[in-house]
């Protein structure tokens, strides 16, 4: 039997065929535009779905994302693969799986979720730092207790290769709602701070050949990983308890000791008002790098 063609949110692909579409959508009265990529492989096999640029500063994802879909030839694969590289320029991450009778956000996360996420037989979505933060790259899958699905999820961030794997248990997540439904997804953090360096986007983009082999989707081969990577169980947030100034004393990527000093929000006199402690032993994944800081705002994250 013939493959047959493959249609998702309404783009029609032939066996072999890439397809290229902007969407044009429209939440809560507001029209949103959203660029999509379907590659119906000459082949028979799974599915692959890749998001970017859920944050719209987040342009290493982006850019890597849009050399997956551009320059990947769809006659070499063995299933189908789907790239959002601008899912949104609103910051809606954590409304998965969404409302459909919610916010613009919340209508647009169920969006995605029903039409793209749930078709899918494995998930990545591509992240890095914002604007204003600095990140050491790691991956984080959703912990759910479900032995296979779990074992799968863990296996494709391995496979995808940066130096730092998290084990959540957070929910409200794109990678999250997936694992929900039962598929095994991967939310991948390279880059930050509004920059897309050549050597960032090509790991980003080195880690997604290296997930299309892992599944099966390429035959072509992928550049191994550089390193084997460390699993960590928590990522521990530090957030601001004051408006003021944040003077950090660490840098992405140090080991901290529970109990050190990671650095002080001052406030408008320059007078300490929160020293900054390590409330566990770990790595720094990311540090905001403004000195601006409000009450409630992220200052870093430990991962341990």
């Amino acid at each position: 039997m013939a493959k047959a063609s493959f249609n998702i949110a309404g783009v029609d692909a032939a066996p072999g065929q890439r397809k290229a579409r902007v969407l044009d959508l429209s939440f809560a009265g507001a029209p949103i535009k959203l660029p999509l990529f379907v590659l119906n492989g000459a082949h028979e096999g799974r599915s692959l779905l890749v998001t970017a640029g859920i944050h719209g500063a987040e342009y290493v994802g982006i850019e890597a994302a849009y050399r997956l879909a551009r320059q990947t030839e769809p006659g070499t694969l063995h299933g189908q693969l789907v790239v959002a590289p601008i899912a949104s320029l609103n910051a809606f991450a954590r409304c998965f799986p969404g409302d459909p009778n919610g916010t613009f956000a919340e209508q647009l996360a169920h969006w995605i979720y029903q039409n793209l996420i749930r078709r899918a037989d494995f998930y990545l979505d591509l992240h890095g730092g914002d604007l204003n933060e600095a990140l050491v790259p790691f991956s984080i899958v959703r912990r759910t207790g479900n032995a296979a699905l779990d074992s799968d999820a863990l296996a494709l961030a391995s496979a995808f290769g940066l130096p730092n794997v998290i084990t959540s248990v957070v929910q409200g997540g794109t990678y999250a709602a997936a694992a929900q439904a039962g598929i095994p997804a991967v939310l991948a953090e390279v880059g930050g701070q509004g920059l897309w360096p050549e050597d960032n986007v090509q790991q980003m983009y080195d880690g997604l050949q290296r997930a299309l082999t892992h599944v099966g989707l390429s035959q072509q081969g992928a550049p191994p990983a550089a390193e084997t990577p460390r699993l960590l169980e928590e990522m521990t947030w530090l957030r601001s308890q004051h408006d003021g100034m944040f003077y950090p004393e660490v840098t992405v990527g140090d080991q901290v000791k529970a109990g050190q000093a990671l650095g002080r929000v001052a406030d408008y006199l320059g007078e300490t008002a929160q020293p900054v402690v390590a409330p566990t032993s770990g790595v720094v994944l990311f540090v905001v790098t403004t000195l601006a800081m409000n009450n409630g705002d992220p200052l870093l994250a430990i991962g341990a």
